[in-house]
């Protein structure tokens, strides 16, 4: 097995819970900095930009720098300048995740959804995910948009519970419209390859840190990376997703948070 030189490590649920930092986060972070590991944040989290990610994340003490945070938002602008350029693209997002997309013409359609746009653009829009919103976004794509999601996460924890994220919303749009949305953010190949460009390591050297087993683990280890499941998020030990999972996609092992990062490496050399 190869060794360990690059690590990317989830967010939400792996080094905090409703921006309380999980306890021994951010030591494990300065002990990857100490030791050499070439390491960056990669998140579907879609309401803020990465300047302000990163601004939020050092409030609580956590040393994390805004180059390196590869975010669901900076993956779909690139992925929308290179396949759309020049189209109108109406981005249905929360937060100033609008900052991420320089070079991608924005647009408001009316209320009645009649403006041309060419792609609708689904993040993380909560409580924006309105009946109306979503009849304009529905309308839009039977007139002849297409669909773009930044994620399709199902739901995330809270510190008072789970709450529902975007993706039922996108798979409801696909129904409706009978359209296919392109998925840009975990768990497709294509973002843990570019993470792993961005590293300058290979897939196989590199380990994925999440609490997701569907979007961190099963899609890191698809795109050929090795992965752990840290138990402070949306899956533990008892997910009944793990007993499902296929012998090739299952974490290497299971740590009860981050903060044991540190002693797994340190055994892996």
């Amino acid at each position: 097995m190869e060794t360990i030189r690059g690590v990317l490590l989830d967010i939400d649920g792996v080094l905090h819970v409703s921006m309380q930092p999980i306890e021994g986060a951010a030591e494990a972070l300065r002990w990857l900095e100490q030791q050499g590991y070439r390491y960056a944040f990669v998140t579907n989290t879609t309401t803020m930009a990465r300047p302000t990610l990163a601004q939020r994340l050092q409030a609580i003490g956590l040393p994390v720098s805004a180059e390196q945070l590869i975010t669901a938002p900076v993956a779909t602008a690139a992925y929308l300048r290179h396949a759309y350029p020049g189209k109108r693209c109406w981005l249905l997002s929360k937060g100033d995740t609008a900052a991420d997309f320089a070079g991608v013409e924005l647009v408001e359609p009316g209320s009645s959804g009649a403006e041309h746009v060419d792609v609708v653009v689904i993040g993380g829009a909560e409580e924006l995910l309105s009946y109306e919103n979503m009849n304009r976004a529905f309308r839009l794509l039977m007139a002849g948009a297409d669909l773009v999601a930044m994620h399709k996460n199902l739901y995330w924890r809270v510190s008072d519970g789970l709450r529902l994220d975007s993706g039922p919303f996108v798979s409801a749009l696909e129904l409706a419209s009978d359209k296919q949305a392109v998925i840009i953010g975990k768990p497709e190949r294509a973002f843990f390859a570019e993470a792993v460009r961005l590293l300058g390591t290979e897939p196989e050297e590199t380990l994925m840190v999440g609490d997701d087993l569907v979007n961190d683990v099963q899609g890191a280890r698809r795109a050929g990376l090795r992965a752990l499941l840290v138990c402070t998020g949306k899956h533990g030990p008892d997910t009944p997703l793990l007993r499902e999972c296929p012998p090739e996609e299952r974490p290497e092992a299971l740590l009860p948070s981050v903060a044991a990062l540190p002693d797994y490496l340190a055994g892996q050399s």
